[in-house]
């Protein structure tokens, strides 16, 4: 029987026990209410939605040439691991969101030299690649650093008050009803 009581004991050694959604359950044992845990489910497409919205709200507010892009802004900035407000500001901060973009080139990118971008989306997705640290010529840069850092080796070098500016500009991007589950 010991020999039993000891095999046991080893087999539920292994159970999950912290598995349980203790929490879950808890709160609904003795309750009186028959009514079903509800919760509310954001899927990411609703997410990226939101932050699409407000990146295009804030460039059609202003009539910027860039109405229009911010899915793309989006899907880069998911794509490299930047804050989906990034490149816009920096667009809105050298080129007013496009009205005074070098050919398709609305970040000043190469110091506006870099003319031969084919699309808006083409410079977008370069920049964030750059940006992003996925760029083994530029990511010593970029690669592992804060958006303050990125931003002070991408102009702040030579504006002191850029990473500030551009870091300003994006707050104004975000709405206050995505901030809770769009800036991630």
């Amino acid at each position: 029987m010991t020999k039993y009581l000891y095999k046991v004991s080893q087999v539920l050694a292994f159970v999950p026990f912290m598995a349980i959604p203790s929490a879950a359950i808890s709160s609904h044992i003795g309750s009186l209410s028959s009514a079903p845990i509800t919760q509310v489910v954001v899927s990411v497409d609703d997410v990226r939605e939101k932050k699409a919205e407000a990146i295009d709200t804030y460039f059609k507010d202003r009539s910027m040439p860039l109405e229009g892009t911010g899915m793309t802004f989006v899907l880069v900035a998911e794509k490299y691991g930047l804050d989906f407000r990034l490149l816009p500001a920096i667009a809105i901060r050298e080129s007013s969101g496009g009205k005074a973009a070098c050919g398709h080139n609305p970040f000043g990118w190469g110091s506006c030299k870099l003319h031969n971008f084919k699309s808006y989306g083409d410079a977008i997705d370069a920049l964030g690649k750059n940006l992003g640290g996925a760029n083994a010529k530029t990511a010593r840069y970029y690669a592992g650093k804060d958006t303050a850092e990125k931003l002070y080796y991408y102009n702040g070098t030579v504006v002191p008050s850029y990473p500030d500016e551009v870091m300003a500009i994006m707050e104004r991007i975000s709405s206050d009803d995505i901030s809770e589950i769009a800036m991630n």
